[in-house]
């Protein structure tokens, strides 16, 4: 199988366009160049704005079922190419290609998506009807929509915005992660023949042409996936004239397990819950809280189930656990293990970073640090996990909450009716019960506190691409 992937293009205007400045991409199981990034300039940004905008009125003016139409078109395509996509995305990426939460799963999961949102439509709603008087709210496009997408989940969450802006009938300039663009340059390639020209347009570059585009006074609205630190530059740039802004951010997501959890059941999910993609992911589990009748037995089946997942490049049909996906997080997440040690800290699994080629970390569990550490306090997004004791439930929840951020949460028990009590008080914007990360269309997703402004997905999410309009007619 070919490890050096074809030179990516972006798409503006319908067209292919190269720059001369490029990036290289890299292989983190390998430490490789795999292919090279266009490099997008401000004459770049301004071209493809004004192609958008220009494109906006037609694009808004067709029936959502013309739009909708090619998205499944979109849907078809990607999964046409599913074999091409999950290679590129497993080379830039590092996730392994065959895992339960690998690279086949991710593309499957976008064109799946692309089909499921192309089913919504915005509604006309009747506010009053009297006979005198009639009041309907309805919804209009925003304009041009920016689209800044991560390097943890390059193509599923470039899709989550993608289908909401195109259904609603905003033209798009997607711009992925200057770690992982490749994939997402590739689904602009393969999309030019769908939509008309300037509608959907891939650019590609440093973070500079991301602060570029929160700052453009001719893009309307600005979705930002990445850290609360970049969230909050993004809301201060888009500032400039008011431009909307849906912000999903970062988490120090808490698992509590009850004292009537059985072990044995909720090791494997629980273990997935905190390391799947690597521990890159918003949701995963960062700080496990488990009561202490039944802490013991629980670690040691953790720290056992642990040791059996192999660790390595994502290209090798037997890994489960690829590296992490750059070498900026993954000296962080050496930097956390190191402080651990420092501190004293009681490491039952992993802990030795291997000096060898690729950005890998051994599974590391931490046996019940304090509170105060920086393995708590700090989300990793690395694997990296503490394993917290607990006694009371009033105690926990109220550790849990000790922290700025408020996206996600999951509780573990046999009392559903406790369990329920406790996702209840927990201060997110999800809290899965029994199980986690489930992610679908028709949920809405977003954070609480600073773990994010706005919604994803669901009608909720489509509606964020758009004005609210109310239109009052006397009749007499």
């Amino acid at each position: 199988m070919p490890t050096i992937i074809k030179q990516t293009s972006m798409t503006i205007n319908g067209e292919k366009v190269n720059t001369e400045k490029t990036l290289p991409v890299i292989n983190p199981a390998k430490e490789t160049e795999v292919g090279v990034s266009p490099v997008a300039s401000r004459d770049d940004l301004n071209k493809v704005v004004f192609a958008a905008r220009t494109a906006f009125p037609k694009w808004a003016a067709l029936s959502m079922e013309k739009r909708a139409e090619m998205l499944e078109k979109l849907a078809d395509v990607i999964a046409k190419n599913r074999e091409e996509l999950a290679r590129i995305f497993t080379l830039e990426m590092g996730r392994p290609i065959n895992a339960a939460f690998g690279s086949y799963t991710e593309i499957d999961h976008a064109a799946s998506w692309c089909r499921a949102v192309s089913n919504y439509r915005v509604p006309r709603e009747v506010i009053e009807d009297t006979e005198k008087h009639r009041v309907e709210r309805i919804r209009t496009p925003l304009g041009v929509a920016g689209l800044i997408v991560p390097w943890n989940f390059p193509v599923m969450l470039a899709m989550w915005k993608i289908s909401s802006a195109l259904l609603s009938g905003n033209t798009i300039v997607v711009k992925p992660s200057p770690y992982t663009p490749l994939t997402t340059l590739r689904i602009g390639e393969i999309a030019r023949e769908i939509f008309p020209r300037g509608v959907f347009n891939v650019v590609a570059g440093t973070n500079e042409l991301g602060q570029w585009m929160t700052e453009h006074p001719d893009i309307d609205k600005i979705s930002f996936t990445g850290s609360t630190a970049t969230g909050k530059k993004v809301m201060k740039s888009a500032a400039n004239n008011l431009k909307r802004v849906s912000l999903e951010l970062g988490g120090n997501d808490a698992a509590i397990v009850l004292e009537d959890a059985d072990p044995k059941e909720i090791v494997e999910p629980l273990f997935w819950s905190a390391f799947s993609n690597t521990a890159q992911v918003c949701v995963a589990t960062k700080r496990l809280y488990v009561h202490e009748k039944i802490y013991d037995e629980f670690l040691d089946s953790f720290v056992q189930y642990a040791k059996k997942i192999p660790v390595g490049d994502g290209m090798e049909p037997t890994t489960m656990i690829g590296p992490v996906q750059n070498k900026m997080q993954y000296e962080k997440v050496k930097d956390l293990i190191n402080d651990a040690k420092r501190t004293g800290a009681n490491i039952v699994c992993g802990g030795n970073v291997e000096d060898k080629t690729g950005y890998f970390i051994p599974i590391t569990i931490i046996d019940n640090p304090p509170e105060n550490s920086r393995v708590v306090t700090e989300e990793a997004f690395g694997p990296v996990l503490p394993v917290i004791k607990y006694s009371d439930y009033e105690e926990v929840i109220k550790k849990a909450n000790d922290t700025s951020y408020g996206l996600a949460g999951t509780v573990w028990g046999r009392d559903l009716e406790l369990a329920r009590t406790v996702a209840e008080k927990l201060e997110t914007g999800t809290v899965w019960i029994n199980e986690f990360q489930v992610m679908g269309p028709q949920y809405p997703f977003g954070g609480h506190k600073q773990s994010g402004v706005g919604v994803e997905n669901s009608l909720d999410g489509i509606l964020e691409y758009t004005n609210s309009k109310v239109i009052m007619l006397k009749k007499k």
